[in-house]
């Protein structure tokens, strides 16, 4: 089994003259990514392997919920997420080393979302309509694969296990 996480990073700030891979989060985002963090920690969500978009609003997300982890989680950068669409982000999966089990992306919309939903092929209807309709800043989605490589992953192959946002957090 292989099971996939995708963090969208958390809401950023659109400082004047500043390039859009440099903004910051926000003061919300700021908040959001450390619920975020506890809440994977309480619910195991450990991941073996974090890839990180290069985008400084991805790194500082993952820096705040990396905190809520009792220890240290192997992270690589990776350029290529940044503004990706789904089959490019569908490459960099597929190329994950194989002792790599669970592995955690932090990255943008619309590949994220775009992603997330051609990998689902079973869901909670509750769930999947939610993320139809909307992939949030901060929002995690979860997806569990039954194969045995990261090449084997596809479309409509995954089991939506959860997609939990900071609202889904806080509402309880």
């Amino acid at each position: 089994m292989r099971r996939l996480m995708l963090l969208r990073h958390a809401k950023s700030d659109w400082p004047e003259g500043v390039d859009d891979h440099e903004r910051p989060l926000a003061k919300r985002g700021k908040q959001a990514s450390p619920l975020m963090g506890i809440y994977m920690a309480e619910e195991g969500l450990l991941p073996d392997l974090v890839i990180t978009s290069t985008a400084r609003r991805a790194r500082e997300t993952w820096e705040l919920v990396r905190a809520a982890f009792a220890r240290d989680i192997a992270q690589n950068r990776e350029p290529r997420i940044y503004d990706a669409p789904a089959l490019n982000i569908m490459d960099i999966i597929k190329k994950t080393r194989p002792d790599v089990h669970v592995l955690l992306l932090v990255g943008h919309n619309p590949g994220f979302h775009e992603l997330a939903l051609r990998f689902i092929g079973e869901a909670r209807q509750s769930d999947l309509l939610r993320l139809q309709q909307k992939y949030p800043t901060a929002g995690l989605v979860v997806i569990d694969f039954d194969v045995e490589s990261w090449t084997d992953i596809g479309e409509n192959l995954g089991q939506l296990q959860r997609f939990v946002t900071p609202k889904s957090l806080q509402d309880g």
